[in-house]
């Protein structure tokens, strides 16, 4: 193995590619979780642990679930069945705001930044624990000016790292597509995460800064946070990531290392479908 590779993305590349295998260092452990909608089973994942320090990937056929997936977990609509825990914490009956409290933090497929508020305004709303949020101390300004500093700081050295210093002070409204993927990103990290949930970091942004994003992605992963994200792009999940897990029709159909789930047949069948093979392989 390559020596630069951290110790958990070694112990990854030789866990158990089966579906619901166990993992050396789990941060998390889902048990028999599941969604339906009506008739539509959206998601039934029956076990599934998760590497600690590395980056997971999720993939899957449009309306595998995968998203539905990332919604249960951070508790942005509520399962029917299952359990999931935490870095050992149980967390399946915390509300959301519980669970970023915990450390575990998400993203949107749609971005949620609030336009009308500054980019630095936005930074700051991110940051855990204010004692300028509690009525009392806020009207006692010596109880949490200090803090606040501290705040500021810490968003000003991360709107630096992803390159959005120079629009600090405006409207988050006026940012491109791109740039609000990394206020977004940047404004998770305000929380100090042990976990990070990205959905499709990469959608509907230019092509110039997606490079920039995939590099901000392996840097949270080099500095302790783990990550687990969805994209469509196979050549940025391929490149990037160290485990993968497969989903359709709601259910984990494949894990792996992406050596292993690009070779694997039941993961080819359920992008293609059975017929393509056979046609493919028809004179």
């Amino acid at each position: 193995m390559p020596a630069d590779l951290n110790a958990a993305q070694q112990a990854v590349r030789t866990a158990d590619p089966t579906p619901g295998s166990a993992k050396q260092d789990p941060i998390l452990i889902i048990d028999e979780v599941s969604r339906s909608f009506g008739g539509l089973q959206a998601v039934d994942v029956k076990r599934l642990e998760v590497q600690r320090g590395v980056i997971t990937a999720f993939i899957g056929p449009n309306g595998a679930g995968k998203t539905t997936f990332f919604n249960l977990l951070t508790r942005f609509d509520d399962p029917d069945t299952g359990k999931w825990q935490f870095n050992g914490e149980e967390l399946s009956g915390k509300l959301s705001h519980s669970i970023a409290q915990a450390g575990m933090v998400r993203t949107f497929q749609l971005t949620k930044s609030l336009g009308k508020m500054s980019v630095m305004d936005n930074m700051m709303l991110g940051a855990q624990d204010q004692k300028g949020e509690s009525l009392f101390s806020a009207l006692v300004k010596g109880s949490w000016k200090s803090q606040e500093r501290a705040v500021e700081a810490k968003a000003t050295e991360l709107l630096g790292r992803f390159n959005l210093s120079h629009m600090r002070d405006e409207y988050a409204a006026t940012l491109s597509g791109g740039q609000r993927k990394l206020l977004e990103m940047a404004r998770a990290l305000m929380s100090e995460p042990d976990l990070i949930l990205l959905d499709e970091p990469m959608a509907g942004v230019n092509p110039a800064l997606v490079q920039s994003l995939l590099v901000h992605v392996e840097a949270l992963r080099d500095e302790g946070v783990s990550v687990l994200f969805i994209e469509h792009d196979m050549d940025v999940i391929m490149g990037i990531s160290d485990w993968i897990v497969v989903l359709a029709e709601g259910r984990v159909i494949a894990e792996g290392t992406p050596e292993q789930v690009s070779q694997n047949n039941v993961v080819i069948d359920a992008y293609l479908g059975t017929s393509f093979a056979e046609d493919e392989g028809t004179p």
